[in-house]
Formats: structure tokens, sequence, C-alpha cells
């Protein structure tokens, strides 16, 4: 609303986009963000949405500023977990665990404080702290039978943290437990239960692709075969006439045209759909209003396991 309806037009289309792309292609939606920043460096709402593109794309020097800058456009400590986060993914777990003891955490909501505990667990285990990051995810939240939108998420944490300390017996029950509350499939917990349970899955549409190369490789198949034979009567019949060797000779090639012609009709075919596949995805790519900044390098978390805080959806019911 402070700005120019033309600009802020221009402003809320990148943010649009940061927000339908951020989950799938980070990177574009962090090209998307830096046209909104440039455009509307004070305004508060493109500063978090910065972050947030940033934090996806692992630029986490990058996001905590933007999440700063925003935090004093604002006064709100709602981002508080997250900018903890991004000092674990600079490599600073103690600083994160410093920010788990501020006053600014009793100010956080229920779903904020744990979010926040999380980050902490997971700095407890960027120190190899096992066993003090399960005690800090052991909470009155993690007992509840309740369901909200953290605890799949929780549980989830919990369960790694256990498997970790070599707990498999009590991971897999916590594993189980968050498939429970997790209706919307936002962990992998079924696949790591699974995996304990040693049950390996099957790629079903690998399958459908190699049943359909199958027939060009029987054709060549047969023909292998065909000819062996034909060189095995060859050496057994030594009293053969002249016009079987040349009948011989001349299936040959024809074995080898089928086999050809064969190939080339599964080639044909594989291509022409690969290329109209590509093609529409070019043609339905959107791009930038204006020009896109290109990202630059920025420094990368090593440790991929802990769980991290995510954005949380405005106005949801955090009970």
């Amino acid at each position: 609303m402070s700005l120019p309806k033309t600009l802020a037009d221009d402003v809320a289309r990148n943010l649009v986009m940061v927000a339908q792309l951020i989950d799938e292609e980070p990177e574009q939606a962090y090209a998307y963000s830096r046209i909104a920043l440039r455009l509307a460096s004070r305004v508060a709402a493109v500063r978090e949405a910065a972050g947030f593109a940033a934090y996806a794309t692992q630029k986490y020097s990058e996001a905590l500023a933007e999440f700063r800058a925003a935090r004093r456009m604002t006064g709100n400590v709602e981002l508080w977990p997250v900018m903890a986060d991004c000092e674990r993914g600079l490599g600073r777990p103690e600083r994160a665990l410093a920010m788990a003891g501020e006053s600014e955490v009793q100010k956080l909501d229920k779903a904020g404080q744990v979010e926040m505990r999380l980050v902490a667990a997971g700095a407890r285990r960027d120190m190899g702290q096992l066993d003090a990051a399960i005690v800090t995810l052991q909470s009155p939240e993690l007992a509840s039978h309740a369901i909200h939108p953290w605890t799949a998420r929780l549980r989830y944490a919990y369960a790694d943290a256990l498997l970790a300390a070599d707990r498999e017996g009590e991971a897999r029950e916590w594993f189980a437990r968050a498939i429970e509350a997790d209706k919307d499939g936002a962990t992998d917990a079924s696949d790591r239960l699974a995996e304990l349970d040693g049950i390996e899955f099957v790629d079903a549409l690998a399958d459908e692709d190699g049943a359909a190369e199958a027939p060009g490789e029987a054709a060549g198949t047969d023909t292998a075969a065909g000819t062996g034979l034909a060189e095995d009567a060859d050496v057994t019949d030594d009293g053969a006439d002249a016009t079987d060797d040349d009948a011989t000779d001349d299936a040959e090639p024809a074995g080898d045209a089928v086999a050809g012609d064969t190939g080339s009709a599964d080639t044909a075919a594989e291509d022409e759909p690969r290329a109209a596949a590509t093609t529409e995805s070019d043609t339905a790519r959107t791009e930038p209003a204006t020009s896109r900044a290109e990202p630059g390098p920025d420094e990368k978390r090593t440790d991929d396991e802990a769980p991290r805080a995510v954005p949380r959806e405005a106005g949801a019911d955090d009970d």
C-alpha cells in the first residue's frame, strides 16, 4: 500500500512467482525475489520473501540479513527460529543455541516455540551432542496425542535423533507415529520406516520403460539366434550343396534388416514424445517481468539430516 499502484502491481507479481516456485524451483524463486527486492527494498514483506528465497537456496548469510531487516521493520519475532537456523547453516550452532535461550522465544506462539525446539535440537546434533538433542525434543508437545501442523515434523525429528543414537526400536515406533500425523506427506517417515523393516520400493515407471524396450531387444535376439543355427548347420552337414549355403547367407541380412527396422521404430517412437515435451516445457516457462538477477555464491550447509525451520503460512491456526 505504500507504493504507487503500477509499481505495487509489478512487485506483487514477482512475489506471487516466489510463492509458487519456492518449493519446486527455488533458484527461479530466488531470481524473482531479487527483482522484487530491487523494486521495493523498503517493504517488509519483500525483505521477508527475499529471505525465504535465499534460505531455500542455502544462501544463509543473505537470508539472515533479509530476515533481520524484516524484523527491524516490523518488530515481529516470528522469524526468530528461521534466523537461528540460518546460524546453523553458517556453521555457528553455538549462536543458534544462544538464540534458543533468548527472551524472544517466550514471545513466540506455540508453533514458533516448536520450531525453535527443532532448531535447538539440530544445533545439538551439529555439535555431536545426540543425547542432548533427544532430551531437547522431549516435551509436552511431543507426548501429546493431539495432531497439529507441526506434530509430524516434531515426531520425525525425534525418531531421526533416536536412530542416530542407535536406538532403532524406539526410532521405528516414532517414525510410525510420525506417519499417523503426516496426512499431507510432509516428511519421508514412511520411507524411513520401510527402510528399517528391510522393504525396498521399485520404480514402476522405470519398469514400464524397460518393458517398452523389450520388443526391439527380442527381435535382435531372434536374429542372432537364427544366424547361429545356420552356422551350426553348415558345420554339421558337410555334404550340403552350395544352394543351401547361399540361402543361408541371404537369410542373414534379412534378419539384420528386421532388427534394424525394429530398433529404428523404437528410437523414433521414444524420441518424438520427448522432443514435444521439451518444447512444451520451454514454451510454458514463465520469465520474470524484468531482467533476472543471477544468484551469487554463498555458503552451503553441511548437515542435511537435521530438521530445519520452515516458513509458516500467514494466518494459520497455531492453536
